[in-house]
This record gives structure tokens, sequence and C-alpha cells, in this order.
């Protein structure tokens, strides 16, 4: 999976709710049908923190960042909407190609 894709899939997830690592993938195979590698996603949860797109949920929480409660920031929820209406632009582009959606 793409980094971009896992940091979009953890930023979707989390804004329904804080959760730790472990609650996060949880809820991406609910949603996909797939769990994230270790990699893919502490390595996206590390990136979006970095952007500040999502912070500890508890600024003193714990320091092991498999088990630190994540949210999602204002700035990420912003950076959500414009992929996700991105994502329906494209969508519906491909589907009108295929003669699937409205012309």
């Amino acid at each position: 999976m793409h980094s971009n894709d896992a940091q979009m899939l953890v930023l979707t997830v989390l804004a329904d709710g804080p959760r730790h690592g472990y609650a996060i993938n949880t809820a991406i195979e609910k949603l996909t049908g797939r769990r994230l590698g270790p990699g893919s996603l502490y390595g996206a949860l590390s990136r979006l923190e970095a952007r500040e797109l999502i912070r500890p949920a508890d600024e003193a929480g714990e320091a092991q960042e498999r088990h630190r409660t994540m949210r999602i920031t204002d700035a990420g929820r912003e950076q959500l909407r414009v992929e996700l209406q991105q994502m329906a632009r494209i969508s519906a582009a491909g589907l009108r190609a295929l003669g699937i959606g409205p012309a």
C-alpha cells in the first residue's frame, strides 16, 4: 500500500474519534478488509504527526508509539476533506468513463 493511502486511511478512522495504533488498524481492517503492516501503520502515524495532522490525545500520554492514543487535528480534518473531495471527483470521472456514472 502506498504511504499516502495509509495516511488517508489513518486520517479517515481518526476523524471518527481518538484511537491507539491497534484500534486504528482494526478500524482500517473493518473499512477495507485489510490490515496495514506495522511499518505502513506506524510510518503513517509518524508522518502525520510530523505534519501536525494528528497529535497525541493526551499530551502526557505514554511514550511508546504503539500505545499512544492519537487524535486528528483541525488541520488534519481539513486535509482529509480536501483529499476526499479530490477522490470523489476522480471516482466520478472514472465511473463516467466506464459508462457507470451520470454523464
